[in-house]
């Protein structure tokens, strides 16, 4: 079982560094825009990595799934640590949404605004990390 537990934390980490990389390459495409560079690839990174972190994504939650079949609903912090994770899926669709955009080079917001959603996934990570390792309720 600890092999299933080292897949999960694996493809989770694998997860998390693509969705807090992406907020960073929207960062640079808008600054990027304004400063009239080139910023095909930052396109191309960001779709690629979009992907990339979907997969790891699935696989997290894939080995997730085993690991639950497993232990079973072993405490009330499981299902408050699956309310974030649902909420980590609606942040990773929301930088799906944002990769469409800069797709469509149709992006509306500023580098302000995604350095600040770029800090938010840790509004999401932080409580799952303490109701895993702390298991309080």
């Amino acid at each position: 079982m600890l092999w299933i537990k080292t897949a999960h934390l694996l493809f989770v980490m694998a997860w998390l560094a693509g969705l807090f990389y992406l907020p960073r390459l929207f960062v640079h495409y808008v600054e990027g825009k304004s400063a009239d560079e080139d910023v095909r690839r930052l396109v191309i990174m960001a779709t690629k990595l979009v992907s990339f972190s979907f997969v790891m994504g699935s696989l997290a939650c894939l080995f997730g799934l085993w690991l639950w079949l497993e232990y079973g609903l072993s405490g009330k912090w499981l299902h408050a640590k699956l309310v974030f994770v649902i909420a980590l899926f609606g942040y990773h669709f929301q930088c799906y949404r944002y990769v469409k955009q800069l797709e469509k080079d149709n992006i509306i917001r500023n580098s302000l605004f995604f350095r600040i959603f770029n800090e938010a996934i840790l509004l999401i990570v932080i409580p799952i990390l303490i109701l895993v390792v702390m298991k309080p309720f």
